[in-house]
């Protein structure tokens, strides 16, 4: 199939192997994709003590740039951020963005805050703040004994955003948590983690109503989601 490759990164205090589902699906269709651990999320004992959010981006850059081809670079809630960043770095290398679950985040620095990572909410607090509409116990299960810590380093990390060029990378917004009316809305009340969606040149958006992690709770869904991106990126459709 001709397809571009597509780099898939998880969100807060999970590996790759949150992808576990997608990956599947997006490679018996005949995608050629790569799902990231990022720095510190390696296992509950990584040395997390130094890791930063330039380490995140460093290392979705260093994953693009080893796929050879422009990729879909599919991020996942807090991976929204380093992805945007990895747009500004290396925009003629990202092919289409996928946001799932999130936009282009613009981090703020809080040098004090970074001192203390940022463990996985506990279950009753987890289900009050974030949507979990279609996750079983047993998946909720495996989330909290698989979980990592965030480095505090990254999630109070900063960039400077420098090239223009990022603008007209494709973006497609999957909404699953909230609509994309909501999103729309959020972006205009100025939340951080969509700081850079007004600017897009070229945004599309997708409602897939489910829960916050939707690569467990509708991962089939999902991975025709991206796989389409991908197949339009290869086609041209995405210009």
């Amino acid at each position: 199939m001709n397809s571009t490759p597509i780099i898939l990164v998880p969100g807060y205090w999970l590996g790759a192997w949150a992808w576990d589902e997608v990956v599947a699906a997006l490679s018996a269709d005949g995608h050629a994709v790569t799902a990231l651990t990022l720095p510190g999320l390696e296992s509950p004992d990584a040395d997390r003590s130094s890791v930063t959010l330039a380490d995140h981006v460093d290392a979705i850059c260093a994953a693009v740039s080893d796929a050879g081809r422009p990729v879909v670079l599919a991020v996942h809630s807090g991976a929204g951020t380093p992805g945007y960043a990895v747009t500004d770095r290396i925009p003629e290398q990202i092919a289409a963005m996928v946001y799932v679950d999130t936009g282009p985040g613009v981090a703020e620095p809080d040098p004090e805050a970074a001192q203390h990572d940022l463990p996985m909410p506990a279950p009753a607090e987890l289900a009050e703040n974030e949507n979990l509409d279609g996750l079983s116990a047993e998946q909720l299960a495996t989330f909290q004994e698989r979980s990592v810590p965030e480095p505090g380093g990254v999630v109070h990390g900063a960039f400077e955003l420098t090239n223009d060029a990022r603008l007209d990378v494709p973006s497609t917004l999957v909404c699953t948590g909230f609509s994309s009316q909501e999103y729309k809305e959020a972006a205009e009340a100025g939340y951080a983690f969509l700081a850079g969606l007004k600017d897009l040149r070229k945004v599309t958006y997708m409602d897939l109503p489910t829960s916050h992690w939707p690569m467990w709770s509708k991962p089939a869904e999902l991975a025709a989601i991206i796989g389409e991106v991908a197949r339009g990126a290869a086609a041209g459709t995405q210009d």
